[in-house]
Order: structure tokens, then sequence, then C-alpha cells
């Protein structure tokens, strides 16, 4: 059975940082590529950064381009996402997402994700 379980949401003020992790369990993990989404009340879910099973490649939405980083420890099976300046903006449920797909491109819809895990909050306030 495949887990994805995402920790470290919270509370924080605008400008700060926050990093989330997400630990996968029951896949083959090399064979993913990961990906965060975020969805905020009333709109749909959104891309917010990807990375390759090597580590070697990742994708952000430009939105977050240049504030937040993704990256995975391939001996862990955990996926992380390091959120930097943070905006009010930014405050929605983030989701962790497993692609068995990738072959050099990254998706950005999230119908094209095989594994999801459950959620975390972030909210920013001002």
């Amino acid at each position: 059975q495949v887990q994805l379980v995402e920790s470290g949401g919270g509370l924080v003020q605008a400008g700060t940082s926050l990093r989330l992790s997400c630990a996968a369990s029951g896949l083959i993990w090399n064979n993913y590529a990961m990906a965060w989404f975020r969805q905020a009340p009333g709109k749909e879910r959104e891309f917010v950064a990807a990375v390759s099973w090597s580590a070697g490649s990742t994708y952000y939405a430009d939105s977050v381009k240049g504030r937040f980083t993704i990256s995975r420890d391939n001996a862990k099976s955990t996926v992380d996402l390091q959120m930097n300046s943070l905006k009010v903006e930014d405050t929605a449920v983030y989701f962790c997402a497993a692609d068995r797909s990738y072959s050099g491109n990254f998706q950005i819809r999230a119908r094209r994700y095989d594994y999801w895990g459950q959620g975390t909050q972030v909210t920013v306030s001002s």
C-alpha cells in the first residue's frame, strides 16, 4: 500500500520560512518523479514544484521560482519543500504527489500524478 505523508505545515508570518517534508512508503521510490501541489479555498489544485527521480532536474511554478526549493533524499524516500519569503498568497493546503510516468518532462496537471498525500495546511499571515 502506497503512502505519502506530509508534515511541517503551520501558521507563519509573511516574509518568514517554512519547510515541508513528505515521506513515502510502499512504492519503488526511484521510479517516481515527485512534486508539490497546493490548493487554496475555492481554487483548483495548482502545481508548485517537481523533482526528477535522480534529483538532477527540478521545475517550479513562476509564482514560487526563486523562493521555494524542492529536494529529495533517495536514501530516506523523502521529498522536501523549502519555502522562503512566504507571502499571504502562499496560504493553501500543500500536497506531495508521485509521478510514475516521468521521462524527462515534468507534469503540471494534477490528474497525471499517481499517488497523493493527505495534505498539510500552510497559513501565512500579514
